[in-house]
């Protein structure tokens, strides 16, 4: 017989949701990585392939988010056996739409299929924030936490907490055909920070999550301004302040960097509205002699699943 296999599908994701720096983060449909896991002999964690990148990423596992999160599961569990991983990338890199997040969830949702006993998405988590790490160097849970649970996620250090948002709410989130490294961008936030933006960024987040509770665009529309990160890092993007001027004059209730970027994310009231948004976004990035790819998806997006 041949060994037990399994596969899953990790969607992407807005990381941050502009406001809620590492810590919110809502799941996009249409986009992710599968990952194809086999339970082996062997004690250890080995990637066997990694496909459809445009460049190459280690095949080492515990430089790899899907490798280094599988030995943590391994470590934590003291498990007998071993996992041979192959990832399909469909996320593309550098994008600010959570690859390396959907490679580590995908491994450990198809990894968990093949346990005894398999654990609970929250059990799952603290691995998935080790795999994040290989790749950003902290461990944030803004991607991993919504493509566990699917949709808005407030995440902390050891906890995951969706966050209600009507479901007729859409996102159009527009991906420019650039490249941004994380780390890059993570360097860009160096330095001190007034406490007075602090404070005024506390208040725009939970406006942001009450409006979303209280299904109220009008707080939302009140606190969707970044005003800690985003000012350090929309330099990075060529024509970000013309594609968010564009989100904003079509309609939207806010629009900020998704994840470290390049791509820019726009919350609207309707799927009507955010392809409106989106073909705005797209002239502005065209504008700037940049093609881009618009994402249209619900806010309360997917979680990542098993397949066939």
């Amino acid at each position: 017989m041949s060994a037990p296999t399994a596969r899953a599908f990790a969607p992407g994701s807005v990381g941050n949701v502009g406001v809620g720096f590492d810590i919110l983060g809502h799941s996009i449909a249409g986009i992710g990585d599968v990952a194809s896991v086999r339970r082996i002999d062997a004690p250890e964690v080995r990637i066997a392939a990694i496909r459809g990148c445009v460049t190459e990423l280690p095949l080492a596992a515990a430089r790899n988010t899907g490798g280094a999160a599988l030995i943590a599961l391994r470590q934590a569990l003291d498990l007998p056996f071993g996992f041979e991983l192959e990832l399909d990338k469909g996320i593309p890199l550098g994008s600010g739409l959570g690859g390396s997040a959907a490679s580590c969830v995908a491994a450990l949702v198809a990894a968990n299929a093949l346990l005894d006993t398999p654990l609970s998405a929250q059990a799952l988590y603290p691995h998935a924030l080790t795999g994040e790490s290989a790749a950003s160097g902290g461990r944030h849970g803004d991607n991993v936490g919504p493509m566990l649970l699917g949709g808005l996620v407030l995440t902390t250090a050891t906890d995951m907490t969706p966050v209600r948002v009507p479901p007729q709410w859409h996102a159009a989130v527009v991906h420019p055909h650039a490249v941004l490294e994380t780390r890059r961008a993570r360097a860009a936030l160096d330095g001190s920070y007034a406490l007075r933006d602090f404070v005024a960024q506390s208040a725009n987040l939970a406006q942001v999550l009450l409006g979303c509770e209280r299904g109220d665009p009008g707080l939302v529309r009140a606190g969707l301004l970044d005003v800690l990160v985003e000012p350090r890092r929309a330099s990075l993007i060529d024509g970000f302040a013309d594609v968010k001027r564009a989100a904003l004059d079509a309609g939207a209730m806010g629009a900020s960097i998704s994840g470290a970027g390049p791509s820019v994310f726009a919350w609207c009231e309707s799927l009507p509205q955010a392809q409106h948004v989106g073909d705005a976004m797209r002239a502005a990035f065209a504008a700037h002699d940049l093609p881009s790819d618009l994402l249209l998806t619900p806010i309360a997006g997917p979680a990542a699943r098993m397949l066939p």
